[in-house]
């Protein structure tokens, strides 16, 4: 009997510039992990990232930083499709087969669109109409499953509703995916204490310079504790951002000194320089050889978009046909 062919899993990655350590936890490092048991197909959304980037050479830049950085961090891309979205034409072809089944209602309720209605944004059909071609990166490539957080499985639900509701009209054609939900990771706090981001200007991107990052991680905001008083290491943006990084040994050595005393919070700043520097140097060193050659990046991606579309091929050629077309 023929091995069980693996898992297909399909994620997007919008180029927003450089990704910060937020990112990597929350979403780069268990990315990685899954191509170990799926075959993976990550794709950068750059149609995505039109909704709100009109800076065409910034777009391009954070298209390369963000492939460098997935190929510094460990992505093989010989086992693993990245390619550029806007390489597969195929997925907007998709996306009017999609709309013409899709109802305004479904795309209302979208959170994303109703968050940005409450805070009165300027709205584009772009924005509206994203869950769409959302849903056609997803069935365009028979993806099995969705690696999702809890907050991103509305996504997930409206294109197998989309895709039901393609079947139900036109015959069984697309594959129905499911969500994978990810294990929660912690909230990651930034400089400040509160949830890393970007927006906030509290984030510690991946790979500073160690002058830089040392000066960064110096500047996480700490409580006026003197350094002879016992800590509470559970209290501290410090040893939080430690733990997420250290293993159980490490991170149970750091919470005893906290507690001890005679320990001050410079000292655990020092020692979360210490790791970040243990974590990331190499690939550090990787992701600069990537930008130094973006020829070589773009390559990679070429390669990824080729072997992708040649799935979305078949896909829309079975919803073609499907159709009447």
């Amino acid at each position: 009997m023929d091995p069980k062919p693996p898992l297909r899993s399909l994620t997007g990655i919008k180029p927003t510039g450089m990704p910060h350590l937020g990112n990597y936890l929350g979403m780069i490092r268990p990315a990685i992990q899954l191509t170990e048991d799926c075959e993976a197909f990550y794709f950068i959304a750059d149609l995505h990232a039109l909704t709100t980037q009109h800076d065409r050479q910034a777009l391009k830049e954070h298209t390369i930083q963000v492939a460098a950085t997935w190929l510094a961090l460990g992505l093989d891309p010989t086992r693993t499709l990245l390619f550029r979205q806007s390489d597969v034409p195929e997925v907007t072809e998709l996306c009017w087969y999609l709309s013409c089944v899709t109802p305004l209602g479904l795309l209302q309720r979208a959170h994303a669109f109703k968050d940005a209605v409450a805070k009165g944004r300027e709205i584009t059909s772009g924005t509206f109409f994203y869950p769409v071609l959302m849903a056609a990166d997803i069935l365009a490539y028979d993806s099995d499953v969705v690696p999702v957080g809890k907050d991103q499985k509305q996504h997930v639900e409206m294109t197998r509703d989309m895709a039901i509701a393609f079947n139900f009209h036109f015959g069984d054609t697309l594959k129905v995916p499911e969500p994978r939900i990810g294990e929660e990771v912690a909230t990651i706090p930034g400089l400040d204490g509160e949830k890393m981001s970007k927006s906030r200007g509290n984030a510690i991107p991946l790979f500073l310079d160690p002058k830089s990052l040392k000066k960064l991680v110096l500047s996480i905001r700490t409580d006026s504790t003197p350094l002879e008083a016992p800590k509470d290491p559970e209290s501290c943006t410090v040893f939080n951002l430690f733990r997420l990084l250290a293993s159980p040994e490490a991170t149970a050595e750091l919470a005893e000194r906290y507690r001890l005393g005679g320990f001050g919070y410079g000292h655990a700043k020092l020692a979360l320089f210490d790791l970040l520097e243990q974590h990331f140097a190499e690939a550090r060193d990787r992701f600069r050889r990537h930008m130094d050659h973006p020829a070589d990046v773009e390559d990679v991606l070429d390669a990824g978009g080729r072997r992708a579309r040649e799935v979305a091929v078949r896909t829309v050629s079975r919803v073609r046909d499907a159709v009447g077309l």
